[in-house]
């Protein structure tokens, strides 16, 4: 089998893609920030049922150390590692540089050794932001208008990604590229760094959201992105595409409050019912930017379709409520909710 690079070994998206690989008898490396890391992504990847025979390499988003001894001797790479800060950065350029210059780092040493194919994990911030409402679902003809207030996480990943397929035409001379546009990523938890999304189901697991913002998002499992990613990776079909990584219809925070409480009983007991009025979370951002952030696309409607991964890959996610439900047991299995 193939030798594949993954970018970012110890993150949520990455250790399952990481899982996938050696599950169907690829050879994997992963990039660590510090090789510090490395004992902890090996014991995470073991905790879940994979005995992983990987090696590590350091290398760092924000510098060109390391990149081209990490992809060297690989046929593929899965690019997944993403500036993804807990706040608001003081500055957007925080967030967007290293996400941009980074992604060109990979794709060049990509480029120098001989890599077959790339496959970057994008977002659906680089899709569906930016736009009046609209009743069609988003695919990945549409990119962010990033314009005006878009979030500098928005801003991050469409710079990203638009960047990669610039390199791509101007200076990838034999390189093959793909993306996938994950929205919200739920499923399985398997180590101690929890992301924002994942957060959002132990806050309402804990009862820290008493009301819910009218927010709506996507929602998809992280084995069906992790799946995705190596469909993309080596189905003829994909070079050259982006994917819209989806389970199905986008939902309000409060219809995923219900689906716990449906699901699992007294379990998610404390998942909040009632919707937070509008007004509050205005009056809330006038001290939060995180909060602020998130004001343009309040109550805003919005969906997107995966039908373009169904038919050129033969992709199948489960459902969005399974998505939310593993989660969830997950949490309470590990007691991190």
């Amino acid at each position: 089998m193939s030798k594949v690079l993954v970018t970012g070994g110890s993150g949520f998206i990455a250790s399952h893609c990481i899982l996938g690989l050696l599950a169907t008898g690829h050879r994997v490396r992963a990039t660590v920030r510090s090789l510090d890391r490395a004992a902890d992504v090996r014991r995470v990847l073991e905790d879940a049922g994979q005995n992983p025979g990987l090696s590590f390499a350091a290398a760092n988003l924000e510098r060109d150390d390391g990149w081209q001894e990490a992809v060297d001797g690989n046929e593929y790479v899965l690019h997944v590692a993403s500036p993804f800060p807990p706040r608001s950065p003081a500055h957007e350029d925080e967030l967007i540089v290293p996400a941009r210059e980074g992604t060109l780092r990979v794709l060049r040493a990509a480029r120098a050794a001989g890599v077959r194919r790339v496959v970057i994990t994008s977002s659906f911030a680089a899709i569906g932001y930016g736009h009046p409402p609209q009743q069609a679902p988003f695919d990945e003809s549409y990119w962010s208008n990033i314009e005006g207030t878009a979030a500098a996480y928005v801003k991050s990943k469409t710079l990203a990604e638009r960047a990669a397929w610039q390199f791509i035409v101007e200076e990838g001379g034999g390189l093959e590229l793909a993306v996938v546009n994950p929205v919200v990523v739920l499923g399985p938890v398997l180590g101690t760094d929890l992301s924002s999304s994942i957060q959002i189901v132990g806050r309402m697991l804990r009862g820290g959201m008493p009301a819910a913002p009218h927010l709506i998002f996507g929602v998809v499992d992280v084995r069906d992105v992790a799946d995705l990613h190596l469909r993309a990776m080596s189905n003829p079909a994909a070079k050259g595409e982006r994917f819209l990584a989806a389970a199905g219809d986008f939902m309000p925070l409060l219809e995923i409050a219900r689906v716990l409480r449906e699901r699992l009983g007294a379990a998610a007991k404390r998942a909040p019912t009632r919707s937070l009025p509008n007004w509050v979370l205005r009056l809330t951002a006038l001290f939060n930017p995180s909060v602020r952030e998130l004001l343009p696309e309040l109550g805003k409607s919005k969906n997107g379709s995966h039908e373009k991964a169904s038919r050129l890959l033969g992709w199948a996610p489960r459902s969005n409520e399974d998505a939310i439900v593993a989660t969830a047991e997950s949490l309470l299995r590990l007691k991190r909710s």
